[in-house]
């Protein structure tokens, strides 16, 4: 399985410890540097983050950030967009705004669920609602990222929801 920063992480077998390399120690933002021949032979577009928010300006400007990240990414407008798209195949990550018109984010969640698509997610939200936080971390939530949120944040979010998927 091919990373971000177009470094190979490891598939995991039954019974064997994560080994995947460390977001953090990859990123030239975080690191020194990255071994070149961890480089090789890798496409960074093999792993898509999608972004599922209604505020234009999230959409327009997160998606950047997460390829100057290394990732590949795509916004969508709505809940309903995304599940439409073909993201909903090729994501193996989910950047979630909680509070959306028409389905919530905590509603994709449980749509996802019940189609048996487990895409790891890191919430998003300008609301400090703590039932909503605490539901969208019962139900599987890797991350709640409270509106605005630093770029390491999210960068250490993502990390998380890669190991943890």
């Amino acid at each position: 399985m091919c990373g971000p920063m177009g470094v190979d992480l490891p598939e995991l077998g039954a019974g064997q410890s994560n080994r995947y390399l460390s977001l953090i120690d990859a990123h030239p933002r975080f690191a020194q540097s990255v071994p070149m021949e961890s480089l090789e032979g890798c496409a960074i577009d093999k792993l898509l983050v999608a972004v599922v928010d209604d505020d234009e300006s999230i959409r327009d400007s997160l998606p950047d950030l997460l390829r100057e990240f290394g990732f590949a990414a795509h916004a969508y407008s709505s809940a309903e967009e995304f599940l439409a798209s073909s993201g909903i195949a090729q994501a193996r990550c989910l950047v979630l705004d909680i509070a959306m018109p028409g389905m919530t984010g905590l509603g994709l969640q449980q749509e996802l669920k019940s189609r048996g698509r487990i895409i790891p997610i890191v919430f998003i939200t300008a609301s400090k609602d703590e039932v909503a936080r605490a539901q969208a971390f019962e139900e599987g939530a890797v991350e709640v990222l409270l509106k605005p949120f630093s770029d390491t944040a999210l960068f250490e979010a993502l990390n998380k929801a890669l190991r943890s998927g």
